[in-house]
C-alpha cells in the first residue's frame, strides 16, 4: 500500500510521522536550549554573582522564582484543552507561546540590571515558554496514541532534550564572556525553531466545541487525577530523591572562586555533563529497560545517582572536576530516567499527559527548591560544600527502603511492546478506574 493509499484508508503515512517528529523535535529542543536554566544558567548566574553580588542564596531563590510557570505546568495544559485558540488546541498555542517567548527575550536586552527588573522579565519569558511546551507535549502524546509510535516520540524527545543539554552547556559559557544582551538575541533566535515547524509542519483541523463541557471534561480529569494513589505515591517517592539540599549554585560559585574556572570552562562541565547522560539514556531505552524490571533499575539507579552526588566532596582541583563531572552524568541520568519511567507508569489511564506534567511539576518544583535550601544553608550556617555534598547524597537514599511499598502491577515488569499493543482502547468520555 503506498502513501496515498494509507492516507485514504485512515492510516498515516510515513510522511505525517516524519512531519510531527519535525516539530516535537524542534519545540522541545527550542524550548528546552533557550531556558534561562539552561543556555541562560551561566550568564545570569554570572551577572547576578559578579555585577549584582548577589549571595549563593538569593541567586537560587531567583531560578526557583523564575520557574514558577513549570510548577503550574499541569493547569497549562487544562486551559489549552478547555480553551481552543482560533480554532486548534495545540497549533496556535504553540505559535504563541513561541512568539511571546521571543518579545520576552527581546525585552531582556533592554532590562536594566536589577535583581527585580531582571526576575519580573524572566518570570513572564517562563510563562511564555510554558505555553509552547504543554502545547507541544499535548501534542506529541496524541501523535503518539494516534500513530501507535510512543516509542519513536519518546526517543525523539530524549534526543531532543540532551541535544539541547550538550549544547546549552558550552553556548552560555561563551555567552557569558559577552555582554548580557547576546544571550537574549541567541535566545530569542532559538525560540523561532517552533514557529516554521507549526506553520508548515503541524496539521490541526480546525474545531468548534463547547467551553462548559470541555470544562466539565477537566473537572472529571482532576477527580481522576485526585484519585490516583499510585500516581501520587509515585511522586511522594521521587520527591524524596530530589528535595535533598542542592549544591548547583554552589557548585557555580566554588567553580569560579575556588578552582577559577572561565564560564567557558563552565559549560564544559555541563557538556561532559549531557554527553555522558546522552550515552546512559540511550542504554537505559534501548537494553537496560527490557531486559530488567523497574524496581531493579530505581534501586541501581537511585543508588548511582546519590553516590555521583556524594563525589562533589571531592571537587577541589579541574581535574577531579572533569571526572565527578561525567559521573554525574551517568548517575544522575541513570536515577532521573528510572523515575521518568515510573511517572509514564503511574499516570492514570485516560490522564497522561495531565498526570505526567504534574509529576514533572513536583520534581520542578524538588530540585530548584531543594538548591535553594543548600545555598541557604551554606551562606547562613556556613556548612562546609564538602559536607553538603555528601549530606545531599545520603538524603538522596531515603526513597530506597521504599521502593518494595511501590505498586507490583508498575514496577514489576519490563519494557515490552507487546504489552503496550495489548492494552484495551480508552473510552471517551467516561472516567478510568485507576490500574492497580
Amino acid at each position: 500500500m503506498n502513501e496515498q493509499a494509507a492516507s485514504a484508508h485512515g492510516h498515516p503515512g510515513k510522511r505525517d510521522v516524519r512531519f510531527a517528529l519535525i516539530v516535537v523535535f524542534l519545540g522541545i529542543s527550542a524550548v528546552t536550549l533557550a531556558q534561562l536554566q539552561a543556555i541562560g544558567a551561566i550568564p545570569v548566574k554570572n551577572l547576578l554573582k559578579n555585577e549584582l553580588h548577589v549571595s549563593r542564596a538569593g541567586t537560587a531563590a531567583f531560578f526557583f522564582w523564575i520557574g514558577l510557570a513549570w510548577y503550574f505546568k499541569p493547569f497549562f495544559g487544562i486551559f489549552t484543552d478547555a480553551f481552543p485558540l482560533l480554532g486548534t488546541r495545540r497549533r496556535s498555542y504553540i505559535l504563541l507561546g513561541a512568539v511571546l517567548s521571543v518579545a520576552g527575550f527581546v525585552a531582556l536586552i533592554y532590562t536594566p540590571h536589577s535583581y527585580g527588573a531582571l526576575l519580573a522579565v524572566c518570570i513572564a519569558i517562563n510563562v511564555a515558554m510554558v505555553i509552547a511546551s504543554t502545547a507541544t507535549g499535548g501534542f506529541m502524546t496524541e501523535k503518539a496514541q494516534a500513530l501507535k509510535a510512543s516509542g519513536g516520540f519518546a526517543s525523539v524527545f530524549q534526543i531532543a532534550y540532551q541535544t539541547a543539554g550538550v549544547l546549552g552547556g558550552p553556548l552560555g559559557g561563551v555567552l557569558a564572556a559577552l555582554a548580557f544582551g547576546w544571550t537574549g538575541v541567541t535566545s530569542a533566535v532559538i525560540m523561532l525553531l517552533p514557529i516554521p515547524a507549526a506553520l508548515f509542519f503541524l496539521k490541526e483541523k480546525r474545531i468548534r466545541v463547547d467551553s462548559s463541557q470541555l470544562l466539565a471534561d477537566a473537572g472529571q480529569q482532576l477527580r481522576r487525577i485526585g484519585g490516583a494513589r499510585t500516581m501520587w505515591a509515585a511522586a511522594g517517592f521521587s520527591f524524596l530523591f530530589y528535595f535533598a539540599p542542592g549544591i548547583q549554585t554552589a557548585l557555580f560559585y566554588r567553580q569560579q572562586n575556588e578552582l577559577h574556572m572561565t564560564t567557558s570552562q563552565q559549560g564544559l562541565m555541563l557538556f561532559l555533563n549531557g554527553i555522558f547522560a546522552m550515552a546512559v539514556a540511550s542504554i537505559y531505552g534501548t537494553y537496560a529497560a527490557r531486559r530488567w524490571t523497574l524496581r531493579r533499575l530505581l534501586f541501581w539507579s537511585i543508588l548511582a545517582g546519590a553516590l555521583s552526588q556524594m563525589a562533589y566532596a571531592f571537587y577541589n582541583s579541574m581535574a577531579q572536576a572533569y571526572v565527578i563531572e561525567c559521573l554525574w552524568g551517568l548517575g544522575w541520568a541513570s536515577a532521573d530516567m528510572a523515575l521518568c519511567d515510573l511517572y509514564m507508569r503511574s499516570a492514570p489511564r485516560g490522564s497522561e499527559a495531565m498526570g505526567f506534567s504534574l509529576m514533572v511539576s513536583v520534581r520542578n518544583l524538588s530540585i530548584f527548591g531543594a538548591d535553594w535550601l543548600g545555598s541557604k544553608l551554606l551562606d547562613t550556617y556556613h556548612f562546609h560544600f564538602s559536607t553538603m555534598a555528601i549530606a545531599n547524597g545520603l538524603i538522596s537514599l531515603i526513597g530506597l527502603p521504599f521502593i518494595p511499598l511501590l505498586s507490583a502491577a508498575i514496577v514489576d515488569r519490563r519494557d515490552s511492546a507487546a504489552e503496550a499493543e495489548a492494552l484495551p482502547p480508552i473510552p471517551t468520555g467516561k472516567a478510568i478506574p485507576e490500574q492497580a
